[in-house]
């Protein structure tokens, strides 16, 4: 590695962007090209970043195995960061374990991360824990260490742990100090707003009330009785019920928990569940058959009682009922939870992220772009979705430290 390219790694590792590129803007050597990919990549030109990439991957060449896989770990974080979530995870895989053979330990761990942050992206929690539970962060510098411990931060901000993710998030704010780098600060204090913000609506004997999460966990901590629309399940305790599949169900089981303690008539149940106008006897009929599904589900914990003009839902023993439900009801907010990031996502994106079918998710935006929730940009596979950036879980960190090592 000459001078030159030296200290535009070392410039670009203490996120001197404009350092690193005066260097190595005019040079089309392959160690230039990368540094000059990166660069670009963390200024935010992500096509021209991808392209760069790209050449300097080519221009390395087979003999310069490690090398080459750094560029294909930072092609990926670009992809990770612009949605591209149809880049080929096997082809991260092959790059770290190629860095891995090489010893180049420190940029195998970038690429554990990166694929722990596209599990983590599409919900894959379990996947994501494995791979950052093989790595000892602390062994890490403080770049990439700050990394680490947001992902770590973010799985446990989704598995609802208050706890652990406010330890994971010291961890990394003293990283990022440690780093001098102010955007990884920015990142860390980006997420610790989660913890603070509004994280869902309870609502229970007919008044609502946001919660944190530290709220959250605590009521499904408490034994309650609790219908979670946020994910489509009855909690009580550590018994849980998943309806995700059966939304009929759910749709009783929130009616009748929002009336609690009172009851809710058999005409706004068939109305609500079936969407019929009237509550003919064959909707009759219907309803005392999902009515009687549901009280097979939940019959550990709560009961459902018929009345006069239709049931009421009593819990167990001294068991309380709520509902917890997203802070504003959205008939897309699982779409409007992704696009939230303030990334722009492409459809095929949002498809894979949410399990849904490419088209369905086509028609939700379409639905939503009628509604002004969503703009696009671009067109036919160039065609991109976002909303107005608001707080929420980080946008993936681009490559902290420097690509060439020799």
């Amino acid at each position: 590695m000459d001078s030159m390219i030296a200290a535009a790694a070392r410039a670009l590792a203490t996120g001197d962007l404009l350092g690193a590129l005066k260097r190595v803007a005019l040079r089309g050597d392959a160690p230039a090209l990368a540094l000059r990919g990166i660069a670009m990549a963390q200024l935010g030109d992500l096509p021209r970043a991808k392209e760069l990439l790209k050449q300097a991957g080519r221009a390395f060449g087979s003999k310069e195995a490690v090398s080459r896989a750094r560029c294909i770990v930072a092609e990926a974080e670009i992809a990770l960061v612009s949605r591209d979530l149809a880049w080929p995870p096997k082809a991260l895989a092959a790059a770290r374990a190629a860095l891995e053979a090489h010893g180049d330990h420190m940029n195998a761990a970038h690429a554990l991360h990166i694929e722990a942050r596209r599990a983590l992206l599409i919900g894959q929690l379990d996947e994501a824990e494995r791979l950052l539970g093989t790595v000892d962060a602390s062994q890490l510098p403080p770049p990439l260490r700050t990394s680490f411990e947001l992902a770590a931060a973010g799985i446990a901000i989704r598995r609802l742990h208050s706890g652990p993710a406010r330890a994971a998030l010291e961890r990394a704010r003293e990283a990022a100090q440690q780093s001098g780098i102010a955007s990884l600060l920015a990142e860390v204090d980006s997420v610790a707003h989660v913890l603070e913000a509004p994280a869902a609506r309870l609502i229970s004997v007919g008044e609502q009330c946001f919660l944190r999460l530290q709220e959250v966990e605590a009521l499904l901590g408490s034994g309650s009785v609790v219908v979670d629309a946020c994910r489509h399940a009855i909690r009580a305790g550590y018994v849980l019920v998943p309806l995700t599949t059966r939304p009929v169900l759910f749709t009783l089981a929130r009616m009748l928990a929002e009336a609690w303690p009172g009851d809710v008539s058999r005409a706004a149940l068939v109305a609500k569940a079936f969407r019929a106008k009237d509550a003919d006897e064959s909707q009759r009929v219907r309803l005392r058959v999902e009515i009687g599904r549901l009280r097979s589900e939940i019959a550990g914990f709560a009961e459902i009682t018929a009345t006069r003009d239709g049931f009421v839902l009593a819990p167990s023993g001294d068991r309380k009922i709520a509902v917890l439900a997203p802070p504003s009801d959205d008939h897309q907010g699982e779409l409007m939870g992704f696009l939230a990031d303030g990334e722009s996502w492409s459809s095929s994106a949002l498809a894979i992220a949410t399990g849904a079918s490419p088209r369905t998710v086509q028609r939700a935006l379409e639905t939503l772009a009628a509604e002004g929730k969503v703009h696009a940009y671009g067109r036919g596979p160039a065609r991109r979705w976002t909303i107005p950036s608001v707080p929420g879980f980080p946008s993936t960190l681009l490559l902290p430290a420097s690509l060439p090592a020799g």
